[in-house]
């Protein structure tokens, strides 16, 4: 069969590719939905998102991390080196069933930190090289292609998939670090009595479809990862 056909031409990993990118996408749609949802739920206890993590983070003892609002939807994260627990439009005021369930999830995180939680440490030590990484992977990558067919060398393209490989690296310890903070979070919400079992049950739906994205996008890296390796096998066998 034509050479294009095994590494460049549209094949199985093609197919495969674009399936793993379909399915990040109804992630991400079910996310939104399923947050839309919630958000027209109010919360029986009438605590808003900012409300909810300022207790929680002075009941596990965590009085030097500030809860600010910051702009857009679903922007919510915690900043462990400012220590700035940062809460979006849709949940910092809000006191919706979803709300609570973010926030609480972000509380998480700040919980972790200060707990010293090893996945957390370890995603926080390896970002500096990921964002780099992440940069620069795919044109080596591509640049190693063009070089290796007039070389015979695809020693800068493999360079350029181990730098992708540390991105599928850091998005599998990503996967602990957002199950556990969201364990962590629909534990809180029911122990402080925050929500109602019922309410709880709805947060936990959020949270759920919020960890599948990062499920859905480790899956996705590692078959592009598979697949970078295995066009480079081929322009090997070629040569």
């Amino acid at each position: 069969m034509p050479y294009y056909y095994y590494g460049y031409g549209f094949n199985s990993w093609y197919l495969i590719v674009i399936l793993m990118a379909v399915i990040c996408m109804i992630a991400q749609g079910n996310v939104t939905s399923t947050f839309n949802k919630y958000s027209k739920v109010a919360n029986s206890r009438g605590y808003t998102g900012a409300d909810v993590a300022k207790m929680l983070l002075h009941q596990n003892g965590i009085y030097d991390v500030q809860v600010e609002h910051i702009r857009g939807s679903l922007t919510d994260h915690y900043d462990p080196v400012k220590k700035v627990l940062r809460l979006s439009d849709s949940v910092y005021g809000s006191k919706s069933v979803a709300a609570l369930g973010v926030a609480a999830h972000e509380t998480g995180h700040a919980v972790q930190h200060a707990r010293g939680y090893v996945p957390l440490t370890l995603r926080s030590a390896i970002f500096p090289v990921v964002s780099f990484s992440s940069k620069v992977a795919m044109p080596l990558f591509i640049i190693g292609l063009l070089i290796g067919g007039l070389i015979n060398s695809y020693s800068l393209a493999l360079i350029g998939a181990i730098l992708f490989g540390a991105v599928v690296v850091f998005q599998l310890v990503t996967l602990p670090v957002e199950f556990n903070a969201s364990s962590r979070a629909l534990k809180m919400l029911g122990d402080y009595n925050y929500l109602e079992p019922n309410e709880v049950s709805g947060a936990r739906k959020v949270l759920s479809a919020a960890a599948m994205t990062y499920v859905a996008a480790a899956a996705s890296s590692i078959v592009q990862l598979l697949r970078l390796l295995a066009i480079i096998g081929v322009g090997r066998n070629r040569d």
